[in-house]
């Protein structure tokens, strides 16, 4: 084992977003690609939900999800496999939060707190945002020990904005995923 992984598991919530290309295609191609990683597990992911875009608005609408993961990584480990895989999508970085071939966000990690340069735990912004809570609170369980689900519900209670976000379709990954498997 190095010093990239640990031996348990922890369960991580990513939020996954695109607005370039064929958006839907690249969500479901970035959780194949985090599937496929050693130490890395898709669980679950959110229905997908079409929204408008949020600080630089001259770009084309949003799909958003959320997905959970079983992983072995660290978190900077994580994150780091996270940025190697929207690199392989496209992800190019020009405008700050303009259009992307892919976006993957560490939202949170068995409620670990963190506080570095190039990683902050739980995501700083996450409660501020329509396009992350509304598709989290699809995947967030209920009794989950950490509270994140309260967190989540609580802060959609609060939320100003959720106009700005629709359901798009239902998440087909695991059918995706069993199909390419036959």
């Amino acid at each position: 084992m190095n010093s990239h992984t640990t031996s348990e598991t922890s369960e991580a919530y990513i939020a996954l977003g695109a607005n370039l290309g064929d958006r839907e295609a690249t969500l479901m191609e970035a959780l194949e690609l985090l599937d496929s990683q050693p130490g890395i597990t898709v669980l679950r992911c959110s229905n997908l939900y079409e929204t408008e875009p949020v600080g630089y608005v001259d770009q084309p609408m949003f799909l958003n999800m959320t997905a959970t993961v079983a992983t072995s990584l660290e978190p900077h480990s994580f994150l780091e496999v996270m940025q190697q895989i929207e690199q392989r999508l496209g992800r190019v970085r020009h405008i700050h939060n303009g259009p992307r071939t892919v976006d993957l966000d560490l939202l949170w990690m068995d409620g670990k707190r963190l506080d570095t340069p190039d990683l902050i735990l739980p995501h700083p912004r996450m409660h501020e945002r329509a396009f992350v809570l509304m598709p989290l609170a699809d995947i967030t369980p209920k009794d989950e020990p950490s509270g994140l689900f309260t967190t989540v519900k609580t802060a959609i209670e609060n939320l100003d904005g959720k106009e700005g976000i629709q359901l798009w379709k239902t998440c087909s990954w695991r059918s995706v995923s069993a199909l390419s498997e036959n």
